[in-house]
């Protein structure tokens, strides 16, 4: 019998089947399948470890196989080939329980990466909740019909290779729900975080992708960029609507191809990071005015996670009130807190366009600031007492009488470019690029 992985080869055209059996036989065990039918039939008395399925069969197609082999125990991993004019198709493939899919003609090499990232994935046991965080300060808290959704989306898409963009206002928990996807995906790698906002662009490509010896002014010996770090892994691009039109070609073609060079060098690198991302703001506004750039965006939105403000999950917020206030009272060597209930009632229905990062920080300044350890309604900052927000929801469309909004927000917060930042919903780089075009 044979140590090699079994593996499930699905596909109407036998030259194709034969094509790909020569290619992969080395290494796996490969079983055929001249169409859906016959693949599910085949699972009745047989074991497979990976199964590569073209999309269009006549009978049962790529998703009927896709979903008798999620019935399997245990179910293994569904790579599905695809012609490139049915790749939205194959998205809800993905959605439906696929690893993967890839795209015709087949690019052998890229197809090798993607079944051992199947089959490394396969075998690893770990299998950690959402809900258990190693970080005490990072867990996702609540009950709400809205959380339970996105924590529903993120177990099942977790262990899938695909790209996904998460998207939410400010401050809504985005690193969090990716952090969540990478614990539950079984992935042997770390997980590597990037501000993508926070660096330059000559910075940032330097981080993303390494800098060989003598790059650049300052490069004094080789450096690995995050790509290399995240090996095995997976990488988060937060803040990724703020990367430059040449960042956008080199991450692109990590997407389609697999490889990149580090700055100033010429060695093609493999990178089997998964990639995962994150912004605030509308990707699709942003093609359209040309902004960013159409076909990475596809590639970014294969999977999309909607992150739910903190104003649509009102009930979640005595949860993490209680959650905050005991983490805070540990922190500064405090034995208990406690919270009145006209208190919570007050945090409560306030609007909380900062969501959960506003929430905290409010939470731990009371903490800080309060005069005995029973948090009552004085305790509660004034503007948040009379529900009033510095700029109304109506004037946090950046899209609406921007420069007025900006001028509102700079003397909101006295000329303090960070704050007016957050409260517009953007970030620091691009309020600068409107200062300058506003001529602010």
């Amino acid at each position: 019998m044979s140590n090699k992985p079994h593996l499930l080869i699905v596909d109407d055209e036998r030259n194709t089947r034969n094509v790909l059996e020569r290619f992969l036989r080395l290494k796996y065990q490969v079983t055929q399948a001249k169409n859906g039918l016959e693949a599910i039939e085949l699972f009745k008395g047989n074991s497979f470890d990976l199964i590569l399925t073209d999309l269009k069969m006549p009978g049962a197609d790529g998703m009927a196989v896709v979903l008798a082999s999620k019935e399997l125990n245990p179910s293994p991993p569904c790579i599905v080939a695809t012609a490139y004019g049915s790749i939205e198709t194959a998205v809800d493939v993905v959605k439906a329980g696929a690893f993967d899919f890839i795209v015709k003609p087949v690019d052998i090499d890229n197809l090798k990466l993607k079944l051992e990232d199947a089959l490394t994935i396969k075998k690893s046991k770990k299998a950690i909740l959402v809900q258990q965080n190693k970080s005490e300060s990072n867990i996702i808290i609540g009950e709400s019909t809205e959380i339970k959704q996105v924590l529903k989306i993120v177990e099942k898409i977790a262990s899938a290779r695909t790209t996904v963009l998460i998207t939410g206002e400010s401050g809504t928990g985005k690193e969090l729900i990716a952090e969540s996807l990478h614990n539950l995906s079984g992935r042997s790698g770390k997980f590597i975080p990037v501000n993508c906002a926070a660096l330059s662009d000559s910075l940032l490509e330097s981080e993303l992708f390494g800098h060989e010896k003598g790059a650049f002014t300052g490069a004094i010996e080789r450096k690995m960029g995050r790509f290399e770090r995240a090996k095995g892994g997976t990488i988060f691009l937060d803040e990724i609507a703020e990367i430059d039109m040449q960042t956008q070609v080199k991450l692109l073609r990590i997407l389609e191809n697999r490889v990149f060079e580090r700055v100033g060098g010429a060695e093609i690198i493999k990178s089997d990071a998964r990639v995962v991302t994150a912004t605030n703001r509308n990707l699709s506004d942003m093609v359209k005015n040309g902004e960013f750039r159409e076909d990475l965006y596809f590639r970014l939105n294969v999977l999309n996670i909607q992150v739910p403000s903190l104003r649509s999950r009102k009930d979640d917020i005595p949860l993490l009130i209680n959650y905050f206030l005991n983490f805070f009272a540990k922190e500064n060597d405090i034995e208990e807190v406690t919270i009145t209930d006209d208190a919570i009632s007050i945090l409560k229905n306030y609007s909380w366009y900062g969501n959960i990062r506003e929430l905290k920080n409010t939470i731990e300044k009371m903490v800080v600031l309060s005069d005995s350890w029973k948090i009552g309604k004085n305790d509660i900052p004034f503007n948040i007492q009379n529900n009033i927000s510095d700029i109304s929801k109506d004037e946090l469309d950046i899209n609406k009488n921007a420069k007025e909004l900006i001028i509102s927000a700079l003397d909101a917060t006295n000329g303090n470019i960070t704050k007016a930042a957050d409260k517009l919903g953007i970030n620091r780089r691009t309020l600068h690029r409107k200062l300058k075009k506003y001529d602010i």
